[in-house]
């Protein structure tokens, strides 16, 4: 099991340039867990890609439909205080430190591509390149 961010989750849902290393993820470990929270970040990442890259509201849906199927039965709350302790010893957001603080919950890594999180959390947080390659 890892934790997956929701930008890695956008990257094998939506394509991009970290697709192919998200499929690789994927194909290591199919065990995506996640914090609630992801639902709205998803559904936020859908919307610029309806308004900017011309996402078709059908070809959204669907992948929020897939999204789900993926994440919908690993889906955690982390708990409060460890969320805020991450946040006041580093510079991340209290979005990021929700997936930190699942990962530490869960004892497994959390697979990101934010430079900030990997930088701050480098015993807990690995790029998807160093997750395939073990």
């Amino acid at each position: 099991m890892i934790v997956a961010d929701v930008n890695l989750t956008a990257a094998l849902l939506l394509g991009g340039a970290d697709s192919a290393a998200a499929r690789q993820v994927l194909e290591r470990d199919p065990d995506w867990a996640t914090p609630l929270l992801w639902r709205s970040e998803f559904r936020s990442v859908l919307a610029a890609y309806l308004r900017q890259r011309g996402l078709s509201l059908d070809d959204a849906w669907r992948a929020h439909e897939l999204a789900v199927k993926l994440l919908g039965r690993h889906e955690f709350l982390p708990a409060g205080d460890t969320v805020l302790r991450l946040v006041a010893s580093s510079r991340c957001s209290a979005y990021d430190c929700e997936y930190l603080a699942l990962a530490q919950q869960l004892g497994v890594p959390l697979v990101t591509s934010d430079k900030q999180v990997l930088r701050s959390f480098p015993k807990v947080a690995v790029t998807p390149g160093r997750f395939v390659a073990g």
